[in-house]
C-alpha cells in the first residue's frame, strides 16, 4: 500500500475504511538469517536497509513491548550534523543526508522540518570554539554559518540577551537541521521492513543469547527459542543487560535523560536553539507545544522516569533563556534510558563473539543518527566490514585509549557525556 495525495483524499471520503494495518503480526520462525534484539528506530532502521540495500529478507526484529515503544518515542526529535571531532563528524553528515531523503524512500510522511538550528554562545571562550567548531563543519561539506548578535535576535528575538550570567554574544546556524516527527520515523521504517519480507514480532522478549564455541546460534525468547546466523543488538539503554546474557561486560552505564513539552501555544520559535551554559535545548512542535530538555539526571537507572531536581534545573534554565515560556503550562514529561560511553561517541562494531553484533552507547545523539546507524549497522551486519562513514566507533578504543572521540570535552566519564 502507497500512500499519496489522492488516496488520503479518497479515504477522508469514503470513512477511511480502506486502511490496512501497516506491517503484519507474525509468529516467529524456528530460524532466521539475522535476529535484531530492539524495535526501535536503529533496529527497524537496520533491519530496512538489509532487505533494501543487500538484499537479506529472513530477519526478525524482536521488540519486548511495542514498535517504537522506547527511545524512539521518547526524545525531543532533533536532527543535526553540527558535530567536530573526526569520526563522528562524517558519520552525521551521512545521517542527514539520508534524512533528506528518507521520506521519499519510505514513501512515508516523517514530518522532517529543516528549520535551522542555532548553538548559543555566550563568552569569548566559547565563540572560539564555535569558530572551531563552524570550520570543521564546512569542510566537512555540511553547512554552518556563525552570526553575531545581532544576527541570533533576527532570527529569535524572544531569547533574553541581557541576562547578567549568560548574555548571548552570537551563535553558530545550521539551516539544514531541524526537527522529524520520532513516531512516525519509527512507524515508517517498520512499514518499509515489513514490504521486504522481515518479520516485526512485538511482545517478545530475549531472555538468552545463546553461544556454543565462541559463536552465537540464536536467543531464548519469551516466545521460545529462535535460532540464527547472526544477532544484532540494538537494545538502547537496555544495551548492558543484553550484552550480558551472552557473558559480555560493555563500556556503557545507563542514565535517565528527561524530555518536557508544554501546552499548545501559537507559534513563536521558528528553530532550535541550544543554549550551552545551561544545556538547554528546546523547539515547538507542529501542534504548538514547547519541547525541551536539558542534562542527565546523573544517577544510573532503567526506570524511565526522572527526579524533580532535574526538573528544577530544566525550568529555571528555559525561564533564564526564553523568559515567555514562564506563561504556558507543562503538559508532560518523560524519560529516556541513555546508554553512555566514556567518551560520549557511539559503538557499531564486532563483538568478541562471532556473528553477535554490536550497535549501542548513544549517549544524547541516538534519533538523530536513526538512519544513518541503521544503514552502517546493516553494512556491517552483511559485510562484516564497518562503513566508511563509521569506521572510527570502534568498541576495542574502549580498551586501547586510541581513537578516542570527546566530542564535548567533558572527559572519560559516562555521565559527563
Amino acid at each position: 500500500m502507497r500512500f499519496s495525495g489522492w488516496r488520503v483524499l479518497k479515504e477522508g471520503l469514503t470513512g477511511n475504511k480502506g486502511w490496512r494495518p501497516h506491517w503484519r503480526d507474525p509468529e516467529p520462525k524456528r530460524e532466521y538469517d539475522v535476529i535484531i534484539i530492539g524495535g526501535g528506530g536503529h533496529g527497524l532502521a537496520t533491519a530496512y536497509y538489509l532487505a533494501a540495500e543487500h538484499g537479506i529478507t529472513n530477519v526478525a526484529v524482536l521488540e519486548r513491548g511495542y514498535i517504537g515503544g522506547g527511545n524512539v518515542g521518547r526524545n525531543t526529535t532533533i536532527v543535526r550534523a553540527n558535530y567536530y571531532l573526526p569520526g563522528n563528524s562524517e558519520f552525521y553528515s551521512h545521517s542527514l543526508r539520508l534524512w533528506e531523503s528518507l521520506e521519499q524512500e519510505l514513501n512515508y510522511n516523517a514530518m522532517m522540518s529543516q528549520r535551522g538550528i542555532i548553538n548559543l554562545f555566550h563568552n569569548d571562550g566559547q565563540r572560539d570554539a564555535i569558530v572551531r567548531r563552524g570550520n570543521s563543519i564546512v569542510n566537512q561539506g555540511d553547512d554552518a554559518e556563525l552570526l553575531d548578535r545581532e544576527g541570533v535576535r533576527r532570527m529569535a528575538p524572544f531569547l533574553n540577551f541581557d541576562n547578567n550570567r549568560f548574555p548571548i554574544m552570537g551563535g553558530l546556524l545550521q539551516r539544514r537541521a531541524g526537527t522529524a516527527r520520532h513516531d512516525a520515523v519509527a512507524w515508517g521504517f517498520a512499514r518499509g521492513a515489513d514490504m521486504r519480507g522481515v518479520d516485526l514480532i512485538q511482545n517478545c522478549e530475549v531472555t538468552g543469547i545463546d553461544v556454543e564455541n565462541g559463536r552465537v546460534t540464536g536467543v531464548q525468547t519469551a516466545r521460545g527459542p529462535i535460532r540464527a546466523k547472526k544477532v544484532a543488538m540494538a537494545a538502547a539503554g537496555r544495551s548492558g543487560q543484553v550484552a550480558a546474557m551472552a557473558g559480555l561486560t560493555l563500556p556503557i552505564e545507563s542514565h535517565v535523560l528527561q524530555a518536557f513539552v508544554s501546552e499548545g501555544v501559537k507559534p513563536i520559535i521558528d528553530n532550535v536553539i541550544t543554549f550551552a551554559e545551561g544545556h538547554l535545548y528546546i523547539s515547538q512542535s507542529d501542534k504548538g507545544g514547547l519541547v525541551f530538555g536539558s542534562y542527565l539526571d546523573f544517577y544510573s537507572s532503567y526506570a524511565a522516569r526522572g527526579n524533580l531536581p532535574m526538573v528544577e534545573h530544566t525550568m529555571e534554565t528555559c525561564m533564564a533563556m526564553v523568559p515567555a515560556v514562564g506563561k504556558a503550562r507543562l503538559l508532560r514529561s518523560w524519560g529516556g534510558i541513555m546508554d553512555m560511553t566514556p567518551d560520549g561517541s557511539p559503538i557499531i562494531d564486532h563483538s568478541p563473539i562471532d556473528g553477535l553484533y554490536l550497535n549501542c552507547g548513544w549517549c544524547y545523539g541516538g534519533f538523530k543518527a536513526t538512519p544513518g546507524s541503521g544503514n552502517v549497522y546493516a553494512h556491517l551486519i552483511a559485510t562484516d566490514r564497518p562503513h566508511g562513514a563509521a569506521t572510527r566507533f570502534k568498541l576495542d578504543r574502549f580498551r586501547t585509549g586510541v581513537g578516542l572521540m570527546d566530542e564535548e570535552g567533558t572527559g572519560a566519564q559516562h555521565n559527563l557525556h
